[in-house]
Order: structure tokens, then C-alpha cells, then sequence
């Protein structure tokens, strides 16, 4: 079992339950996977960079998880970034823990498990309140496993289409200086304004009522955290959109070109995957919850940096990482034209 101290517990238990295990999870081909891993990482890495221009150095520590193990790391992840921004208070004993309340915990937890269970790669970002600096990108083993066995996926091709993204992601968080510091900056903003107050319960219910007279959508792809945000989090959840957007789209279209030239299965399993939350009860949870606003960030990142590739082609998109004040808005990533036009 986890180290209970490390985590919020009930909020870990929850998304244990939900994510559950897999049948192939502890079987040796769990050990071939993470024998096989490294490898594929490294030789990725040296055509990311070549493609991308951004330079990574040496290379991240791979490693295969389970499931758990994935939850435990990201509610790890949700903890130091509350710690952070309530002043370390929630490390100290002082002050309230965002997850202290049973349906929060739930509601978290439940949330995580059901990632764990489609999460396939991860490119680790370490607070560096927690007194180490880590360049790691984990594996979720069952995942990986499961979709190979359901698709009938080369495993080769399948391993190093995900090592794509990942290594696309690591670029951008350590090939462009200012780009770790800036992300995590958004998150702690973000968790720094605190939890929906009460005074917004009111003019939400007042939108619900509105929205179903008028038979229009009452929460977006923003979903609750969207719906209960106020205006200046709504800001930063508009700024955090636009960059995930961007670094996102990017890592996608990366991914698919590169995987374009290497892989013969690559159009069968970007097919293939892209329906994976098409079914009805997936995407009502992804909405509600707000991650439907990430699947549309693939959507979205993917046409500006199409958008901006043909209007001046693709050096042009390195421009976004000169510094925070050319990464384009929310607006600017549905018209390419006008980030372009801005940046002169």
C-alpha cells in the first residue's frame, strides 16, 4: 500500500476502486514492456529534437506503473500544488486541506481512477517546493497492454507512437527555458483562488434555470470547474487552455508526422484511438468533470499550428517559445492569422 502520509487517503482509495487492476498487470509482460521502454525513449528523443529544434538534454528516466501507482503520483502532484498556494500550510498542519471534506475526496479520487484507466504516457512536472527535480516519463503498463490486446496493435509501433507524445511534451518543458516555470505558475494560480465560494452557488443555479428554459447547454467543455469558477479563474482557466492547447496540438502533430514516416500502423491506431471517448457514458464524464476540455485541446492545438504551418510555415510556430507574451490566447488559437499579424 502507498505511504498514506504522502497522499490524501480516502481520495487515493477511491481512485484505486475506480481505476482497478488489470489481469495482465503483474505478469512478465509488464517486465518486457519496461525491459523494452528506455530504448525506444532514446531513439525517439533524437528525432523529436530533430524535428522539433528543441533540445532536451541527456536522457528522462523511464518507468513503467500501474494504475495505483499513476493515481498516487498525480494526487501527489494535486497536493504539493495546494500546499504551494496556500503557503505550505496544509504540509505544517495549519490551515484546510481542499480534500478534507469526504465528497471532495470522492470527487477527486474518483476522477483520478477513472484517468488511471486511460492514461497510456506521462511526462512528469515536479513542484520545486518538493525539494527534488526529477525528468521522467512514466508508462502506464495495463493501459498500454489492454489497448495492444484489444486493437491487435503491433507492439513495437504502438510503444513508440506513445513515446512520441511524450518525448514532444519533454521538449517543450525543457527545450524552451521559461516553459516549466510559467505551466506550473498557472497551476498554483489557479489553486491559489481557492474553491468555489458561495456566493457563486446563486448565479449558477439562476444559469441552470435560464439554460433549460431556453434548451441550451448548461455546462461547456470547461465542465463544473469551468461553471464554478469565478471571472479572474476563468482568466487563468483561459490562459492554461490556450498554452495546453498549443503545447498539446503541437506534441500531436509531432506525434502524427514523425509517426507518419516510421510507422506503418500509424493512421490504423490515431483512427482507432481517436474514438475511444465517443461512447456516451465516457464523454458525459469527461464533460462534467471539465477533462472534455483537454480531448478538445488535440482538436483545437492541432488546427492552429496547421493554421499557422500554412500561412508561414513551420518555423514560424517556434516563435511561441521566445517567451510567455508570444504564446497566443484563447482567441488567437481559433485565428492563427491574427497571433501571426500580432507577433508582426
Amino acid at each position: 500500500m502507498p505511504n498514506q502520509t504522502s497522499v490524501w487517503p480516502l481520495a487515493l482509495r477511491v481512485a484505486k476502486q475506480v481505476g482497478g487492476t488489470h489481469p495482465l498487470e503483474h505478469s512478465y509482460h509488464i517486465d518486457v514492456l519496461a525491459e523494452a521502454i528506455p530504448a525506444i525513449v532514446q531513439d525517439v528523443g533524437v528525432m523529436v529534437e530533430a524535428e522539433t529544434g528543441l533540445v532536451a538534454p541527456s536522457d528522462p528516466v523511464t518507468e513503467v506503473v500501474s494504475r495505483e501507482q499513476w493515481s498516487e503520483r498525480t494526487l501527489q502532484f494535486f497536493k504539493a500544488v495546494a500546499s504551494d498556494a496556500a503557503g505550505g500550510a496544509s504540509e505544517s498542519g495549519g490551515g484546510s486541506d481542499p480534500t478534507e471534506g469526504t465528497a471532495s475526496s470522492v470527487q477527486t479520487g474518483a476522477l483520478v481512477g477513472f484517468m488511471s484507466k486511460r492514461v497510456l504516457g506521462q511526462y512528469e512536472l515536479v513542484l520545486p517546493s518538493s525539494g527534488k527535480e526529477t525528468d521522467s516519463i512514466f508508462f502506464v503498463g495495463p493501459n498500454i497492454l489492454a489497448l495492444e490486446r484489444q486493437y491487435q496493435f503491433k507492439p513495437s509501433e504502438f510503444r513508440t507512437w506513445i513515446a512520441l507524445h511524450e518525448c514532444a511534451h519533454r521538449a517543450q518543458f525543457l527545450g524552451v527555458p521559461w516553459m516549466r516555470g510559467y505551466f506550473l505558475g498557472l497551476v498554483k494560480e489557479m489553486a491559489s483562488a481557492g474553491s468555489a465560494s458561495s456566493d457563486r452557488v446563486g448565479p449558477v443555479i439562476s444559469k441552470a434555470i435560464a439554460s433549460f428554459r431556453e434548451g441550451v447547454p448548461f455546462i461547456d467543455d470547461s465542465g463544473l470547474m469551468g461553471l464554478m469558477a469565478s471571472p479572474e479563474q476563468r482568466e487563468t482557466l483561459d490562459r492554461v487552455q490556450a498554452l495546453m492547447s498549443l503545447l498539446e496540438g503541437h506534441g500531436h502533430v509531432v506525434m502524427n508526422r514523425l509517426g507518419a514516416e516510421m510507422l506503418h500502423t500509424q493512421k490504423r491506431m490515431a483512427a482507432l484511438l481517436k474514438g475511444r471517448s465517443q461512447d456516451a457514458k465516457t464523454a458525459f464524464i469527461l464533460k462534467l468533470s471539465g477533462l472534455q476540455m483537454k480531448m478538445r485541446q488535440y482538436e483545437d492545438g492541432e488546427k492552429f499550428i496547421a493554421g499557422v504551418e500554412r500561412i508561414a510555415g513551420w518555423d514560424a510556430v517556434n516563435a511561441a517559445w521566445e517567451s510567455p507574451e508570444h504564446l497566443p490566447t484563447i482567441e488567437e488559437i481559433a485565428d492563427p492569422g491574427a497571433w501571426l499579424r500580432r507577433l508582426g
